[in-house]
């Protein structure tokens, strides 16, 4: 992981530290909503952390592993929509779009992902794009 501190800006763009942003749900902390998964698993990216991806994938749809691409940086994330997805619901989606550069040029990653809580945490459960 890059070197992150308590005053770093956190990668998922709400102009927040890391430390008090999802820099606590990479440390262990449940993420309370859909929105924060989504928000924490943006940066997971963006940071590299593998594992994180995979101990907030659902099991029913995990892959057995996360091979990130070194060459992609992420560079910025828009929440566009979301439905439920809060503190008291089972179920929610979040459609957001991601921004990216890769040895091709610039990008953007469009998707609608749904989020399940199960066992008193949110996961990831699929997205479409």
């Amino acid at each position: 992981m890059s070197q992150m501190n308590e005053t770093t800006i956190c990668p998922c763009d709400t102009g927040k530290a890391y430390d008090g942003c999802c820099g606590r749900w990479h440390w262990g902390r449940p993420a309370p909503t859909a929105v924060a998964l989504m928000r924490s698993r943006y940066s997971a990216f963006a940071l590299g952390l593998e594992d994180y991806l995979l101990d907030t994938w659902h099991p029913t749809t995990r892959p057995a592993t996360v091979d990130l691409d070194p060459d992609t940086v992420w560079t910025g994330l828009r929440i566009d929509a979301r439905t439920d997805g809060k503190a008291w619901d089972q179920e929610g989606t979040v459609g957001f779009t991601a921004s990216f550069t890769s040895p091709d040029g610039k990008g953007e990653l469009r998707e609608v992902s749904r989020f399940f809580f199960d066992d008193g945490r949110w996961y990831y459960l699929d997205g479409t794009y």
